[in-house]
């Protein structure tokens, strides 16, 4: 065995495994950490290895591992738990667990190995939680690449399933109350011998016995800010490495400098000590973070980990009626599952047999439950409140609305808002000011009076923290968007909290949105002579196979009789085929008969059946209103908020709804073009717009709007083209949410307000001496706790 430790790892090193690193020979205690640094180095990332602070995990069987080991990952049902489809047709995004991560250069290191592979597109490493979501081109590389990557520089990595981001979150909150724990205690004792000092100092008591209780304090101190002060040194490090400063600094600068002077104190029998100040500081600081993170932990719990609704097992019905339990993995699409009152379905599906009720108000923000019967589609993370029911397995897992909603959350996470970062950037600079204020301080205090230096420079720097001002944006944001989800107004897009109060004008599609988009048939009248209505409704149904639009729903119970070749759906337009060698056209009359358009029947909603643009049939399609149109068009305009109805509809149509509805403008027969240019107008006028819509047809429009709103039944593009999606369909959440977003504006100014204040208060009182060190640390936690207090506010 050698004296030098491993380069990598620190463990002993053994000489036969020896490598030239960074112009030296360095020694290896085994061939995986000789191979796993020749891998760092070889790929141009040596400088890991100067930035690191802390010695590597050993690779015990790590680097034994082949490619082979790893193809396990690439199996189809193994996957699915782990990787999801991203925006792009050939992008997935990996979520994993990583070990063996020690500081901020260990995901350094990881995100850029893997962006050096070809097909990696985006690494995003949580150094807090040790997750990674890798978005990669599934044409160029598979699953199993990602894991030999990690394994190469020496990380081991696992699937990130059910509710891994929950265990992290809770070991984070015991790891924070045990540092808690630890520093109440010192506290404690060290005050107790804080009050002998005094009383001897008082009674003239000097020499050994005051030595003795120094010795006492300091014994008690040292685990208080050693194990429970960590935090704020690994990050104080950690930062001036980054070379951004952050609230960290300064007080481990406070820390550091108040016990280092104390124990030189005690060792030279001079001066004052501080083990009591630095203990009571040290546990004011932890108990502020701790309920901070207590009430973001409780927003996590609203917002995020949608996975931990679902059941582990379900109740699989044979075709003999047999019932039996198995794992959800074991579950596959068609089977049938029986799903007893007060379970939570495991999947979405149709209802095959029972009547109940059910409780979706997580997923839609409605309060009362919706009746399900034999036909009704349940959603998989709602509870079946009345009776058992059997529903048909349609989605599963990453398939389903569940993970589609939990999908758009973690989308609008990574956003992050204008002010959040200017407030990030200014707390850099904040901190900078600090430290020199502290200096300025000190330095003058030095000259006036010595003995009073050491704390007053203490207290001027904790108590002007800038902890108050970074929380004073992201607390009220992530409070309004937990509240705008529970009034069923999901927001994937981190710019919907900040732009939603400049917002002049909200511009409604018409069917679908402000109409249910259940059409049905009224009325059919023949033209062509020769064909009866049957015929006509299956000729019908034949064409409205290739439309997603929701007229075609019309006819979802009508047979097609006769195939269809050269189906296609014109947006805005109608859909077109051939049939029996002849073109049929269904939609607007100026599609189906484009030289010889008939006139319009009489009042409500036509649409034309022709053959070779020849006239057959008239159809009249009815849609109601939805409940909720009339009230959010009023409360919207009580607001000052201009309302504008835009549809591809017909005149009359339209202008019924509007008529009924009372807005401020309103366009029929706007194809997708019109549409856009309405709304560019407006914009070009100085509106800010809020676009609601769920067609195909919309998705230009939503994609320009200052902010949209997708219905819940929207297309799944249109949904991707929206900042925020309506999951209850309820159309009062819109003047709800507006109002709300000016509250939180007024909130987040007062925080900001607040936290100036604050600082400009305390720090002359700090530098004038009249604020104590420990009394600067219940000081700064305060500032804290009242912003994040007041953001709460948001939740009622």
């Amino acid at each position: 065995m050698s004296t030098d430790p491993c380069f990598h790892c620190a463990q002993p090193s053994v000489p036969e495994f020896t490598a030239n690193i960074q112009g030296e020979p360095r020694l290896f205690c085994c061939a995986g950490c000789q191979a796993i640094t020749m891998a760092i180095v070889n790929g141009g990332l040596e400088n890991f290895y100067s930035y690191r602070e802390g010695q590597n995990v050993r690779p015990e069987q790590t680097s034994a591992l082949a490619l082979e080991a790893f193809h396990v990952y690439d199996l189809p049902k193994v996957k699915a738990d782990f990787v999801r489809p991203s925006s792009s047709e050939s992008f997935f995004i990996a979520s994993l667990n990583i070990e063996g991560i020690t500081c901020a250069a260990c995901v350094w290191l990881i995100e850029k190995h893997l962006l050096t592979i070809s097909g990696v597109v985006k690494v995003n490493v949580n150094a807090s939680s040790h997750q990674g979501r890798i978005t990669f081109d599934a044409t160029e590389l598979n699953v199993s690449d990602l894991f030999y990557a990690l394994a190469r520089i020496g990380f081991k990595a696992s699937p990130s399933i059910g509710n891994d981001a929950q265990t992290s979150w809770q070991q984070r909150q015991r790891a924070a109350l045990l540092r808690l724990g630890v520093a109440g205690l010192g506290m404690m004792q060290a005050g107790m011998v804080a009050i002998a000092l005094h009383a001897g100092a008082l009674q003239g008591i000097t020499g050994q016995w005051e030595f003795f209780l120094r010795c006492v304090s300091l014994l008690f101190a040292t685990p208080v800010l050693f194990y429970s002060g960590f935090p704020f040194f690994s990050a104080a490090f950690r930062s001036i490495k980054l070379q951004h400063l952050t609230m960290d600094v300064p007080v481990s600068l406070a820390l550091i400098l108040a016990f280092s002077a104390s124990v030189w104190a005690t060792l030279t029998h001079s001066g004052e000590v501080y083990f009591d100040s630095v203990s009571m500081f040290i546990f004011f600081l932890l108990l502020g973070r701790y309920l901070e993170q207590r009430v973001r932990y409780n927003n996590f719990l609203s917002g995020q980990g949608f996975q931990c609704l679902m059941p582990v097992t379900a109740t699989r019905v044979d075709s003999a009626g047999r019932k039996e339990v198995v794992p959800l993995s074991e579950l596959s699409v068609g089977e049938r599952l029986w799903v007893a009152s007060g379970n939570t379905f495991p999947c979405d599906g149709p209802v095959l047999e029972g009547s109940s009720s059910a409780d979706e108000s997580l997923l839609t923000g409605e309060s009362l439950p919706r009746a399900k019967a034999v036909g009704d589609s349940v959603v998989a993370g709602s509870q079946n409140v009345e009776s058992g029911l059997i529903v048909q397995v349609q989605a599963l897992g990453s398939d389903t609305r569940l993970a589609e909603i939990e999908r758009l959350v973690e989308q609008g996470l990574e956003h992050k808002p204008s002010l959040v970062a200017y407030a990030d950037r200014i707390a850099s600079y904040f901190v900078l000011a600090v430290l020199l204020v502290s200096m300025a301080v000190g330095s003058y205090w030095l000259w006036q009076a010595p003995d009073k230096a050491l704390w007053i420079t203490l207290s001027v720097l904790v108590v002007t923290c800038p902890c108050a001002l970074s929380l004073a944006t992201p607390a009220a944001s992530a409070s309004a968007s937990n509240r705008l989800r529970e009034l069923g107004l999901l927001v994937t897009s981190g710019e919907v909290i900040e732009a939603l109060p400049q917002i002049t004008d909200v511009v409604f599609d018409k069917t679908g949105t402000l109409t249910q988009g259940c059409f049905s048939i009224k009325e059919t009248r023949i033209i062509s002579e020769g064909l009866s209505e049957s015929k006509v409704l299956s000729l019908c149904a034949s064409l409205q196979q290739v439309s997603s639009h929701p007229i075609a729903k019309a006819f979802d119970g009508i047979l097609p009789l006769m195939p269809c070749a050269e189906a296609k759906s014109y947006i805005g337009q109608g859909v077109a085929g051939v049939i029996n060698k002849s073109e049929y056209r269904l939609g607007k009359p100026v599609f189906a008969c484009p030289s010889n358009s008939p006139p319009y029947p009489d009042e409500g909603l036509w649409i034309l059946l022709s053959e070779n643009e020849q006239p057959v049939a008239w159809l009249c399609l009815t849609d109601n209103v939805r409940d909720s149109a009339v009230e959010a068009v009023k409360l919207l305009q009580a607001q000052g908020i201009n309302v504008h109805c835009l549809s591809g509809d017909r005149a009359e149509s339209v202008a019924a709804l509007s008529l009924k509805l009372g807005f401020n403008q309103s366009l029929s027969e706007q194809s997708p073009s019109g549409k856009l240019a309405y709304v560019r107008q407006l914009q070009e006028g100085g509106a800010k717009v809020l676009m609601v819509g769920d067609g195909i047809n919309d998705v230009p429009v939503l994609a320009s709007a200052t902010i949209s709103i997708a219905m819940a039944g929207a297309s799944d593009l249109a949904k991707l083209r929206s900042s925020s999606i309506l999951l209850a369909n309820d159309l009062c959440a819109i003047p709800l949410a507006l109002g709300l977003s000016l509250k939180t504006r007024r909130i987040i100014w007062q925080n900001l307000a607040w936290a100036l204040i604050y600082n400009a208060s305390a720090l002359p009182l700090a530098a004038c001496g009249f604020i104590p060190p420990w009394l600067a640390a219940i000081g700064m936690s305060l500032s804290s706790l009242v912003v994040v207090i007041n953001a709460l506010r948001l939740r009622s």
